[in-house]
């Protein structure tokens, strides 16, 4: 609340440098801060009495969003970049997945490797574990495990991320 929205009979009045001025009437304190061509604003309603703040309201609004657009800008977004594996992977071809999943991984993405089953091979979810968990020895140097490889209906995902320096 401001000015004369605020109609208490006492209140606890504060500087504009944080100083306690003292308790008064609200009145009193809208004559006051409209002396200093200033706003009155009620910073604490439930204690006892109320406390209000002399400021420059208008000021105080730019700063403050002034702070968020600061901490937004400043905010990394994690995206995550998927890697298509397959239980009969060719080595030239692992090795291209792995290359890329290095790439993300250095850029401050996460990395989900998958593999899909198709037909029949989904009897052959040994071989998928298996190429998974050389996927993950490839990057172990620069990746962790954030989740295990695990089998969800005919797909087998793993999540990874970069290790903390």
């Amino acid at each position: 609340m401001l000015n004369e929205e605020i109609r208490l009979p006492e209140v606890r009045v504060i500087d504009t440098d944080g100083t306690p001025l003292g308790f008064m009437s609200s009145d009193e304190a809208n004559d006051l801060a409209a002396d200093r061509d200033l706003d009155l604003v009620l910073i604490a309603p439930n204690a006892t009495p109320p406390v209000c703040k002399i400021m420059d309201y208008s000021k105080y609004l730019f700063e403050q969003t002034k702070k968020e657009k600061e901490a937004r800008k400043n905010q990394k977004v994690v995206e995550i970049k998927e890697v298509k594996l397959s239980p009969k992977i060719e080595q030239h071809d692992f090795d291209v997945r792995v290359k890329a999943a290095t790439k993300f991984l250095k850029e401050g993405n996460k990395v989900k490797a998958s593999i899909r089953f198709k037909g029949r091979a989904i009897q052959y979810t040994n071989m998928g574990m298996e190429v998974m968990n050389q996927f993950y020895e490839a990057l172990a140097d620069i990746a962790v495990q954030d989740k295990k490889p695990s089998l969800d209906g005919r797909n087998m995902f793993m999540m990874l991320s970069a290790k903390k320096d």
